[in-house]
């Protein structure tokens, strides 16, 4: 007997794989809408498998296994007497969101004022899980705009912000970022060597750099923001291309954003 396979056409296959990969996809998606509703049903009281169930017009048997899933992930909690409650990550994703909506709110004209003070373009960004998280920019004036986007996530190891972020770390922790990101990124201009000391340096100035590391003539100097207790919570850097961050202005703008990143600092509370 012929392979039914090796009768069809290899396009009408790959539309089948499509199809099924598409599929898959949406399901996966309904999934997560149902589950986001499940969380929207405790919020408002909804406790019991029964009463969710109800609201969400789904049965119970697969409510549980949603209920179950988020209880895991750390959304809900479950005890026999009290049923579900909202679980401890969203209190994590709570302050995160909060701590986040101030800090652009704290620093928004501090950085209105540094991009009018160095013409270039300014960033906010926060260390999330392993990356850098921009949670806000500010245009520069020139002629030649530095792409960014708000919202989008960048390695710690080959930016300014990334960099700045880690300053308090260990050198350990230093040394499993380098080696975490070049598995990742293996082409890098310096080596783990070179690293660890760049870093040391940068920590003792206060300001990190990115020279093209990121991306090809693209420099950035950037600095920590600290609240009351000094830890590091956000980080600001100045981006342009390398026609306009020269030695000479390199040092101009960092004292620009050392400024800057102390006055948001001092609304944070740090001394």
């Amino acid at each position: 007997m012929r392979d039914v396979n090796a009768m069809q056409d290899p396009k009408e296959i790959g539309a089948l794989s499509e199809d099924a990969a598409s599929a898959r996809a949406g399901a996966a998606a309904l999934t997560l809408f149902k589950g986001l509703e499940v969380l929207s049903r405790v919020a408002k009281g909804d406790t019991t498998l029964a009463q969710m169930a109800a609201a969400l017009s789904l049965n119970k048997t697969t409510v549980h296994r949603l209920a179950t899933t988020l209880v895991d992930a750390g959304f809900l909690s479950f005890n026999p007497r009290d049923g579900y409650t909202l679980g401890t990550k969203l209190l994590e994703l709570g302050y995160a969101a909060s701590q986040q909506i101030t800090l652009t709110r704290v620093s928004r004209e501090h950085l209105r004022q540094l991009s009018i003070d160095t013409g270039d373009t300014v960033n906010l960004g926060v260390l999330d899980r392993d990356q850098v998280h921009y949670i806000d920019k500010i245009p520069g004036s020139r002629r030649i705009e530095v792409r960014c986007v708000v919202g989008e996530r960048q390695p710690l190891r080959h930016t300014g912000l990334g960099k700045a972020l880690l300053f308090d770390e260990s050198e350990d922790v230093w040394r499993e970022v380098f080696q975490r990101e070049a598995a990742l990124f293996p082409r890098y201009r310096y080596d783990l060597r070179q690293w660890l000391e760049v870093m040391r340096g940068y920590r003792a100035r206060g300001v990190a750099l990115d020279m093209d590391e990121n991306e090809d003539h693209i420099r950035c100097v950037a600095a920590p923001i600290r609240d009351m207790s000094g830890k590091i919570i956000a980080a600001v850097s100045v981006s342009s291309v390398a026609q306009y961050m020269d030695d000479a202005r390199i040092e101009t703008v960092g004292a620009y954003v050392r400024e800057a990143t102390a006055k948001i600092s001092a609304e944070f509370g740090y001394r």
